[in-house]
């Protein structure tokens, strides 16, 4: 479709440059214009675009363009087990609430559970997903048909499947649609032996792929790593190559200097998810200190078990409100830097380079914030805004590859919604 956006605050991100009143147009999946509106002769010479014939024209009516949220890090079939095994611990939650339901759960029930947590995801602005679950063929399906952009994620362990497995879908699940990309990874240290995460290795080098991982969730985790090996999580992947070719990890919350060097040296990208880590009481983790070392940052806001909501918004205020409690200092964590966490670092750590900001010829994955509500009135600083009082019903439109998915509290990415709704419950009885 062809869509022109106009009346708008728009918020590129793009490094140095300031909120302004334009329009931008879109056509198919991508932006070709964005600007003032006043150098339009310049811009049709120049592109060699001739008159466009408009699907749609938007007023914006003031209202704030600007790229879509990334949740770097989720595991969407979670939706199931949303308020089942609250106020435990990490361990006790995975090992006697989680993976035994989990053991019984299909890829049918993976795939209705996504879509679930797809039209979460919409509300609350999310353009794109860094998804790790159980059966990522199903996953890419339900994203593929409702128009979500995902970074599938491996989560190789202990239990499976095997490491060709994942060599296959890095091949199949690449090359699958527009929307879709796969990245090799694995669960975590202390679901994987020695020699999984050697043959691991083995085939990053093959590929010279990143690697993306759970890691440093918790003191425990730490620990146990510590007595099996002597070293640290990062100490240990660092040592059996698995940081070679850079890479995410998620969490980092009981990190060392020396493990943040180590993730420095290697440009691994951290994805903080505050809401799970506090939620789990895992820990807070030590942004301030990242930001420093200028590890790269993102956001993810982890399974809707372990959260329970898909809201970046609130992940986007605890990742300042937590730094600036742990270090005991308001001045922490500034709001535009977490706004740059969770659209364009975002995007960068999970390769989608076309998708970071809004620019000429990118990926227009784009969402409309409502300033026409009472939480966004007076208008002062309105990125801050979006950071320290935005909630999701400020989200006035979620637009993925040049297609509105939703608007105005509609949803336009399926017609099945209460179908949704109806089959995550079958399931959940059946997984009791």
């Amino acid at each position: 479709m062809n869509i022109r956006f106009y009346n708008a605050r728009i918020l590129t991100m793009q490094q140095g440059e300031e909120l302004f009143t334009g329009e931008i147009w879109v056509r198919d999946d991508r932006i070709v214009y964005l600007g003032t509106g006043v150098d339009l002769d310049e811009f049709y010479k120049k592109s060699g675009i001739g008159a466009i014939a408009w699907d749609r024209q938007i007023d914006c009516d003031g209202n704030v363009l600007m790229p879509g949220f990334k949740n770097a890090h989720t595991h969407s079939g979670m939706t199931v087990f949303r308020s089942l095994a609250d106020d435990l611990n990490l361990q006790d939650w995975l090992n006697t609430m989680i993976f035994p339901r989990e053991a019984k759960m299909t890829g049918e029930d993976c795939y209705y559970l996504t879509k679930l947590a797809i039209l979460e995801y919409l509300t609350s602005g999310v353009t794109a997903i860094g998804d790790m679950y159980l059966t990522p063929e199903t996953i890419a399906d339900a994203c593929e048909e409702m128009g979500m952009r995902c970074v599938l994620v491996s989560g190789l362990n202990k239990f499976g499947p095997a490491v060709s497995v994942m060599e296959e879908r890095y091949h199949n699940l690449n090359n699958k649609s527009k929307l879709i990309s796969y990245k090799m990874g694995v669960h975590a240290e202390y679901t994987c032996s020695k020699e999984l995460l050697t043959e691991v290795s083995k085939l990053i080098h093959q590929y010279k792929a990143p690697l993306y991982v759970h890691m440093s969730e918790t003191a425990t985790e730490v620990a146990e790593c510590m007595e099996r090996y002597q070293m640290t999580p990062p100490a240990l992947f660092e040592s059996l190559g698995l940081f070679d070719f850079g890479g995410t990890i998620y969490h980092g919350v009981h990190v060392t200097e020396e493990d943040m060097d180590i993730l420095k040296k290697h440009h691994i990208h951290v994805v903080t998810n505050p809401a799970s880590n506090a939620k789990l009481a895992s820990g807070i983790a030590p942004i301030t200190q990242y930001l420093q070392k200028e590890i790269p940052l993102s956001i993810g806001t982890d399974g809707p078990s372990s959260n329970n909501c898909l809201d970046m918004f609130r992940e986007m205020f605890l990742v300042t409100a937590l730094a600036k409690l742990k270090e005991n200092d308001p001045k922490a964590v500034d709001a535009m830097e977490v706004l740059k966490m969770a659209t364009v670092n975002g995007a960068i750590g999970m390769q989608l380079n076309d998708c970071d900001v809004l620019a000429e010829g990118k990926m227009a994955d784009i969402i409309m914030i409502d300033l026409h509500q009472p939480n966004m009135q007076p208008l002062h600083n309105i990125p801050k805004n979006i950071v320290y009082s935005g909630s999701k019903m400020n989200v006035k439109m979620t637009m993925i590859g040049g297609k509105i998915l939703y608007e105005d509290g509609k949803f336009l990415c399926c017609n099945n919604v209460e179908e949704i709704y109806q089959k995550a419950n079958e399931i959940k009885d059946r997984l009791k």
